[in-house]
Order: C-alpha cells, then structure tokens, then sequence
C-alpha cells in the first residue's frame, strides 16, 4: 500500500474530531516513523479527548462543598489520647508485616529539572554526609523492616517515559541497593496526548512524534494493573499497600503504627496529614463531606474559607496531605473497573511543538492542557477511610526546588537539597543525642536504616556499643 492510500482512510478518521494537523508532515516520513506515528494515533482515544477538553473549563463548587465539610477522622501519630491505643496499633502493624501482607509502592516518575538535574528524581544524592541517592534510602527502609521481621516486603516502582529505562539500569547497577530481584516489580505510567488550550488540537513534539505527557500520579492504577502488577502482589499474599513519593526521604516506609491504624480502623484508604501552619500552605486539604473523605486543593480553596479558625484558634480546615497512604489492594482493585473513580485534571503549561511548517516553537505563555489523574480522587470511594497526623519534622521533607524556588508558600525554603540535608542531618543527631551521645556543633550526621531506623534500635546500637562518646566530626553510619 502507497503512502497515499495509507493516508486517506486515517485523515477521514481523524478528520471525525478535527485532528488533521497530526498528519501535517506525513509526506515527509520514512515508512518506520509513518509506523510509529500510525501506532500513536491508534492508541488514543478521540472521544475521551474531545470530552476533557469540552469540560476543561468545568468549575468544582468549593463553596458548596465546604458548607457541609467537618473534620476528617484522625489519629496523631504517636498519641496516647487515640481511640485506638498506641501500643494496639504498633502491634496490628507487626503482625500484618510478619504476615507477609505488605508492600511498597513508590510513585517516581519525575525529573530532577528544578534541581538541575535531568535525570530520575529518586537518583538525585540527598545524604548529608555521603551521596546516598532518595532510592538508596527508601529501599533500604524497605530492606531493614524486612530483615527485622523475617519476610520480605514487595516494592513496586511507577516510572514515566522520561525515567523508565534510567531507572532500570540504576537499579541494576546499583544490585538493587541489596533487594532481592524477586522483591522488586519497576512498571511505566500511561500518557496523555497534550492539546492545545485554544482549539484542543492535539500538538506535535516532533513531524513523527505526538506530545505526550505522563497521565499524573493517579495513572498508578490502570498502569500496575496493566503490568500485571495486581496478580503478581496477590500472589505474594499481599492485602495492602504502603503508597509514597519519591522525593520524601523522610517517610517511614511500611512504618508499624501507621499500618495499625488503617488495619483497626478498617479502613480501605488511610493517608497522612500535617496540621497546616498557615491557611495558606500549599498542601492538599482533606476534609470530611457525608462521611467521605475529599481532598480540596489549596489552589481551589477560598482565602476565606482557609482562614476560618476555632474558638481555640486553630485553622478549621488543618489537614494537609502529604501523598502517603495506605491502600488496601482489594479496594484499588475495585476502582480499576469504575472510569469515575478517578477523573482528569487539567494543567495548564507552557509547551514546546511542532508547527505545521516544521518550526519548534517555544511559548512564553501557557499554550496547552495536560491532562493528569490523582491518586486523592479515591478518598471518597474508600469505606472508613481516617487520616493519621504526623509532625512534619519528622516525616515530610520533600526535595523540590534548587536554591531560593520554593513551593510550599511557607516564609522559608523548606524543600531545597540544603533544607532537606539539614531535617535529616538534625533528625540523626537528635537520636544520638536521646541515646546518650554527644554530637559537637556543626558536625552532620547520617545513618542508614540497615544500621538503625529508629530511635529504639540506634539506643540498642548505642548500648552495645556500636557508637559512643563524642562525635567531634560528620559520622556516616
């Protein structure tokens, strides 16, 4: 079949949703890229499109939403006020653990760029004294749980196009930071085509090639369940999992009481929150509506509304998500085959593309909507769903932006590699400090979780003497 005959069916196709423009340079193609083209196209769905870009402009009505928003259900990490006690807690997470029932799922999909470092983020040197990369620290997180229990937790890792092949070849360079390969299940997230914001014409990165953009953090069900990633989970006895992001060294990963609190509560979905210091922190806000749960986002809710305080004084609406869950497998496996349980967003960005006479064009404005799904949207979906509030000075530092781009609209640069070395440096001395040993000024400290990942165990190590004395210089353990 001639390029010409080849064209003709797919342009009438196309021309059923005004996408013409997708074959403006198909003269110009060798068979192979006239292949690959033809393969993109066939991937898409038109009428999916067409519907996001009809209702791009749909407003959510956050004032009707707030009128009947309470507090959600919450516990405080480490409480001894709890509905459920503490000591309760800890053990329902060991046992599950023991069981085998566990596994991780970390969501690192994106790129270094704000960083100034074009490569997966969860390869980005984050130790304070050595050049422990973000993956090196959660795997062995991971790793240390597993061998203090006696059995393996599972770890599941959502790439993007952009990070997938690099992220095999650091894993396997790196002996998989000593995790069993059978442990380790790595899958890629769908795309969505971009559009343009004027006329929802799909854009060209290239005369062959379709502007893609990665499907958000939401893409994480269709995409484990088309990597097989539900059968293989289940097949380890695995009921639930433990859900993070990348660029937060500071999660304890599968930790006992937060797992605890989700198993007593029944929960099939349980996040944790910090208690938001100003109204206006940049953090999704989740409240309870009807006895569901829902996350409203901070760029959709009123100043108004978030300054509205207590009689005590303290914010109404305080719980701010710092994308750590605990999702029961059963439940996600469920909301697969619901379409409505996570719908797109629409971000708005500044794209580069092709025009129709082969120029790059690089826009100084917006010019196009991506589409994206967040993992939040399940919240309302998940039975007895509760949120456990952490202190954020020990939980959540997440690795953002390089010098002074910050994100969290909070007075100081929070989320810098200096910021982010600095939590995790004093979070060490402090446990030193605890156990009985004395750190000098200005020395920085790092400890692996395979040398300790609690205070408990670094006192054991302390009284067994592993370490002691006075720590005059910066000690990596």
């Amino acid at each position: 079949m001639n390029s010409v005959t080849q064209k003709q069916p797919l342009l009438s196709h196309l021309a059923l949703f005004g996408q013409e423009q997708l074959l403006v340079h198909w003269n110009t193609l060798t068979d192979l890229q006239r292949q690959g083209l033809v393969a993109q196209i066939d991937s898409i769905d038109f009428e999916q499109l067409a519907s996001l870009y009809k209702n791009r402009n749909r407003l959510i009505d956050v004032a009707a939403m707030i009128t009947q928003a309470i507090e959600p259900p919450a516990y405080l990490f480490g409480g001894n006020v709890n509905t459920i006690p503490r000591s309760d807690a800890i053990q329902a997470g060991r046992n599950a653990i023991a069981a085998g029932k566990v596994a991780a799922l970390v969501v690192a999909g994106g790129q270094g760029t704000r960083l100034g470092f074009d490569h997966p983020k969860g390869m980005y040197s984050i130790g304070p004294v050595g050049d422990t990369t973000l993956f090196q620290i959660h795997v062995e997180k991971i790793l240390a749980r597993s061998r203090h229990y006696g059995k393996p937790i599972p770890l599941c890792i959502m790439t993007s196009p952009a990070t997938h092949d690099e992220t095999i070849e650091f894993f396997s360079k790196h002996n998989r930071f000593g995790l069993a390969e059978s442990d380790l299940h790595i899958f890629c997230q769908g795309t969505m085509p971009v559009v343009s914001i004027a006329d929802g014409k799909i854009l060209l990165a290239a005369p062959d090639q379709i502007a893609m953009s990665p499907d958000g953090h939401g893409g994480m069900l269709a995409a484990l369940h088309a990597s097989g990633g539900f059968d293989w989970l289940r097949s380890r006895g695995v009921v639930m999992l433990f859900y993070f992001q990348v660029d937060n060294p500071l999660v304890d990963v599968a930790n006992e009481e937060f797992l605890g609190y989700h198993i007593l509560s029944r929960s099939e979905l349980t996040s944790q929150v910090v208690r938001k210091q100003s109204p206006q922190e940049k953090v999704g806000n989740i409240v309870s509506i009807n006895k569901r749960l829902h996350v409203i986002e901070y760029s959709d809710l009123p100043d108004e509304y978030a300054a509205r305080r207590k009689p005590d004084g303290s914010l109404e609406i305080w719980a701010g998500s710092i994308a750590v869950h605990v999702m029961e497998l059963d439940f996600l496996a469920r909301q697969t085959e619901c379409k409505s349980s996570l719908p797109f967003h629409v971000a708005k960005k500044k794209t580069p593309y092709l025009d129709a006479s082969g120029n790059l064009v690089q826009p100084l404005e917006p010019n196009a909507i991506k589409f994206e799904r967040f993992i939040f949207d399940l919240l309302p979906a998940a039975d007895n769903a509760i949120v456990v509030e952490v202190d954020p000075r020990y939980h959540f530092a997440p690795l953002k932006n390089c010098g002074s781009q910050y994100s969290h609209g909070i007075s100081s640069p929070t989320d810098t590699p200096e910021s982010v070395r600095d939590q995790l440096s004093g979070i060490y001395i402090e446990w030193l400090t605890q156990a009985g040993v004395r750190v000098a000024p200005s020395v920085r400290v790092e400890i692996s979780p395979l040398f300790a990942y609690s205070l408990e165990m670094l006192a054991d190590r302390v009284k067994r003497g592993f370490v002691s004395g006075v720590i005059e210089s910066d000690l990596q353990l």
